[in-house]
């Protein structure tokens, strides 16, 4: 079983923890994982666009000509699509892009994301972010003395308002709770930054 240090805010190793080998072993499944990040994304979209029709653009209600004797084309409307002003066809209309994917390739791509950035070294552990107060100030020191730069998501337990407040200011860096962590959130990112409480529950949901 593999470990991983854990320090303190000051960079300090104050312990190990025993990382859980099908959570943070395990050889990624890039397929599943692309899979469940096209799903997150597709649920983000509004997906409010919208186009008229025909029958929907205002106006074009006479017959332009007469049916017959004038050499031209038969019209009906002027707000038909050929015309300029007309409808739209097979324009976009208000749609949902959601779409399902099952429980386990969920947990698969998240311990798939979370075994990528334990292979990359990128994963770190602190003991815990123990703020009197919100801080940004703190928060920047913090980062700084565990060497930690780029782009970083923080998991954090979710009673945690202090840590949360003092991070939400940083440039680059996001701040979740450890209820809403999932696996687009472990993969974009430079570096994964948990606590020991958010890893040992992060390991009792994905068991």
């Amino acid at each position: 079983m593999a470990t991983i240090e854990i320090k303190n805010v000051e960079g300090k190793k104050v312990g190990d923890a025993s990382l859980t080998e099908h959570v943070f072993g395990i050889a990624p499944n890039i397929h599943v994982m692309h899979q469940v990040v096209r799903s997150q994304q597709a649920a983000r979209r509004a997906g409010t666009h919208d186009t008229k029709t025909r029958g929907l653009v205002s106006g074009g209600g006479k017959k332009p000509y007469r049916q017959k004797g004038t050499g031209r084309a038969r019209q009906g409307t002027i707000r038909a699509p050929q015309w300029k002003g007309g409808g739209t066809v097979f324009g976009p209309h208000p749609r949902s892009y959601s779409f399902k994917v099952n429980g386990k390739e969920v947990k698969l791509a998240m311990c798939s994301a979370l075994s990528a950035k334990q292979a990359e070294g990128v994963l770190y552990v602190v003991d815990e972010f123990n703020f009197q107060k919100p801080s940004t100030k703190a928060a920047v020191a913090a980062l700084v003395a565990l060497g930690i730069t780029g782009r970083v998501t923080i998991v954090l337990p979710d009673n945690d308002v202090n840590a949360f407040l003092s991070f939400r200011n940083i440039p680059k860096v996001r701040a979740i709770g450890v209820s809403e962590a999932n696996a687009l959130d472990f993969i974009d990112n430079s570096s994964l930054v948990f606590t020991s409480g958010s890893l040992k529950r992060i390991e009792e949901v994905l068991q």
